[in-house]
């Protein structure tokens, strides 16, 4: 009698956690764009909630490829902001839609380099923002940038 009972309480807790399961993905879209990752990669580009869009690091790789831009952190600054601005476009969202970044640095003394060059992609308003020093980033990257999207 206990064994039925355990396996009716089983049983009863998995069919109510389906519908609880299937409800968290409902206006939840994990995307790949292809326009700057390979598609290959076991992680999204982005996911998007309602209207708010996570967009996973990006580092200077050039377009579709896992290669980093030559020329250092400015270059790789440029590539990275690039990427942003390509994979948000390419969801339908705009630079001026961010509201939210977090960059890592390989190495905290680049950082008035990557701030000259981020801050060219924004007019006026400056997306919240925080900074961390890393010790090694994705493919010896010198800097990466993870944002967030929103919009009305």
């Amino acid at each position: 009698m206990r064994h039925l009972f355990i396996l009716l309480t089983v049983g009863l807790s998995v069919l109510t956690v389906q519908p609880v399961l299937a409800k968290q993905h409902e206006g939840i879209e994990f995307l790949n764009s292809g326009a700057v990752l390979p598609k290959t990669l076991p992680f999204s580009e982005a996911v998007r909630v309602d209207k708010t869009l996570y967009l996973s690091g990006q580092i200077g790789i050039l377009p579709g490829t896992l290669t980093l831009a030559p020329g250092g952190i400015e270059a790789e600054s440029k590539q990275t902001m690039e990427n942003i601005k390509t994979s948000l476009s390419a969801n339908g969202y705009a630079m001026s839609d961010l509201v939210k970044c977090t960059v890592l640095l390989a190495d905290m003394s680049e950082w008035q380099t990557f701030n000259g060059i981020y801050k060219t992609y924004f007019s006026k308003r400056y997306p919240a923002r925080s900074a961390i020093g890393a010790n090694g980033l994705a493919l010896g990257a010198k800097v990466e940038v993870e944002c967030i999207a929103a919009v009305d």
